[in-house]
């Protein structure tokens, strides 16, 4: 009897576990994709046909390039999605996080708060080309594409380690992230010093 009244009680547990973790809805997916396959194909279209002058030009001394900025995408992008997956391994919460879908969406496009990344991300000529930086950058989104699409998931209900988000609006933000420099590429590419070819 009371082994039967144990295995009720872990089944009940079990039941409650299952129904409180729900897959990423309809809507979250539609955006989280479209936005993902945005900015992929946006860089490899400012990418594209660029010669080697126009790939390593810089407005300052101290700015970066082209390839560089390539090979920030391409270092720093790796770093992001392991911190989904690290986050999603944290128990559900239903904490009050204060970050919003609408706020990540203006991260993508506002580019007047400016802000230096972590050494970690600082491009240092870890990849020979820029289209080598491309190739690794687009290996991983084939990867979070593929998790975005077919993931159960919740990632609603999970915090960000170290942030005040939840990890879809994390999963967001690496697409947005990529947004925001495809932004500064284009901006070296309306300078007026920039190679004709």
């Amino acid at each position: 009897m009371m082994r039967k009244l144990v295995a009720c009680v872990a089944l009940a547990a079990t039941l409650v576990v299952q129904v409180s973790a729900e897959p990423m809805k309809a809507g979250d997916r539609q955006r989280l994709l479209a936005h993902l396959e945005m900015t992929e194909s946006w860089l490899v279209s400012e990418l594209s046909g660029l010669s080697q002058a126009q790939l390593t030009y810089k407005m300052t001394p101290d700015a970066w390039s082209i390839a560089e900025v390539t090979e920030h995408l391409a270092i720093a992008e790796p770093q992001y999605w392991q911190k989904v997956q690290d986050s999603m391994k944290q128990p559900a919460t239903t904490e009050k996080l204060e970050a919003t879908d609408a706020s990540i969406l203006w991260y993508g496009i506002d580019r007047t708060n400016r802000q230096k990344t972590g050494e970690a991300r600082v491009p240092h000529g870890t990849f020979k080309t820029a289209a080598d930086a491309l190739a690794a950058f687009r290996k991983l989104r084939a990867t979070m594409h593929e998790y975005a699409q077919s993931t159960s998931d919740d990632v609603r209900s999970r915090k960000l380690l170290e942030g005040n988000m939840d990890v879809y609006q994390w999963f967001l933000m690496i697409s947005t992230h990529s947004q925001r420099h495809i932004l500064q590429i284009r901006e070296i590419k309306a300078h007026a010093g920039f190679p004709k070819a």
